[in-house]
């Protein structure tokens, strides 16, 4: 078996771990300070909005360019007076976008394009975005995403309780605002696939998220009837206990992610795969933390709250303050709780035992031996 195998299984066992919901306060102020530099970098340089919702014209050339991608942003932004965005085409071609443009005008800038790229006018496409057809599709992506929420919410209050709800939903904001703050911080352009990859990541996020509270619903049945762990020593054991299954998921969908922003988008200038997958890297990533670090440490806080969870603290607390004053041995907090250990023990049985029958047929009678 592999190192992290085994690493895996010790971890499921509860046999070793690290205290996640013990050093919370940690990982809270590090996703703060990660939220708050994500939101300044949006407030100060704002989204790169494609032309899809800015309106606009797209201009490709349909035969390969002797002109430079600099030099075809210069030509564009001369024609049009407004900021231009061209990337090289795999046919050696160009596409020229121009983001904020009278629609009317598209026939002379792609004239005047033409005279600068001394290209025959017909082999430009010219393909035009109206500024209310991106209003539309803006609008659309915000109200996917209010009712993704509210219905994420709902069915894990159902599925769960409120507070885990609370906690995902909290986990999936703090993944939304890292991701788009790190649009606005790396000025990647946000398209229509920049929207798929966000409600993608957070599906991804979900399901992480919802293994460990799966985890901690069956490790907690009866927790009040025992006094050896407190809720938030269980939320710990059920990350432990699915840490390896998540870092083991989270790798295998990060590397593709991976190939298809650093070597597509970097190495081969796949521009246009930049706005899905760096939101899907980001998100992926984030989205993982967060199950960990943000969402079941969540829970143990808003659970502790509760009276009774209170009460078994303080027993629990109790326990451990009178079994260190006594020398008492306790049982090793390590090892795995179970629905066993939250029942009430059976009494032992006090006094003389009867034997089964098959056990004590036969006793006090004669051999058969001959004297």
């Amino acid at each position: 078996m592999s190192k992290l195998g085994t690493l895996g299984a010790r971890l499921h066992r509860g046999e070793i771990g690290y205290d996640f919901v013990g050093k919370r306060k940690i990982w809270y102020g590090i996703s703060i300070l990660i939220t708050i530099t994500a939101i300044l970098g949006l407030t100060v340089r704002g989204l790169n909005m494609g032309i899809e919702f800015q309106g606009g014209a797209v201009f490709t050339t349909t035969t390969k360019s002797q002109v430079s991608v600099t030099q075809a942003e210069t030509f564009a932004q001369e024609a049009s007076g407004h900021d231009a965005v061209v990337q090289k085409l795999g046919n050696g071609g160009l596409r020229i976008q121009i983001a904020g443009i009278d629609t009317d005008k598209s026939d002379a800038i792609k004239e005047k394009l033409a005279t600068d790229l001394k290209m025959n006018p017909e082999k430009i496409n010219a393909d035009l975005v109206g500024p209310s057809w991106g209003d539309q599709i803006a609008n659309k992506a915000w109200e996917g995403l209010a009712i993704f929420m509210v219905l994420v919410v709902i069915y894990l209050a159902i599925a769960f309780e409120w507070r885990m709800a609370i906690a995902a939903l909290v986990a999936l904001i703090h993944d939304i605002t890292i991701t788009v703050g790190i649009y606005a911080l790396v000025g990647f352009e946000v398209t229509p696939g920049t929207v798929i990859g966000l409600l993608t990541i957070l599906g991804y996020s979900l399901y992480d998220t919802v293994v460990v509270f799966d985890s901690l619903k069956e490790q907690t049945k009866g927790i009040t009837k025992q006094t050896r762990w407190t809720y938030s020593d269980v939320a710990d054991r059920s990350i432990n206990s699915t840490l390896v299954r998540s870092i083991n998921t989270t790798v295998v969908a990060l590397l593709p992610v991976a190939g298809l922003l650093f070597i597509g988008g970097g190495v081969l200038g796949a521009g246009m795969l930049n706005d899905i997958s760096l939101s899907l890297f980001v998100g992926l990533a984030a989205g993982a933390y967060s199950s960990i670090f943000i969402a079941t440490p969540l829970v143990a806080d808003l659970k502790e709250r509760e009276p009774e969870m209170k009460a078994l603290r303080k027993r629990v607390l109790a326990k451990r303050a009178q079994a260190a004053a006594t020398g008492e041995s306790l049982e090793p907090e390590t090892s795995e709780p179970s629905y066993d250990d939250f029942e009430d023990a059976t009494p032992a049985v006090v006094g003389p035992r009867n034997q089964p029958a098959s056990r004590s047929r036969g006793r006090g009678r004669p051999s058969g031996k001959r004297r």
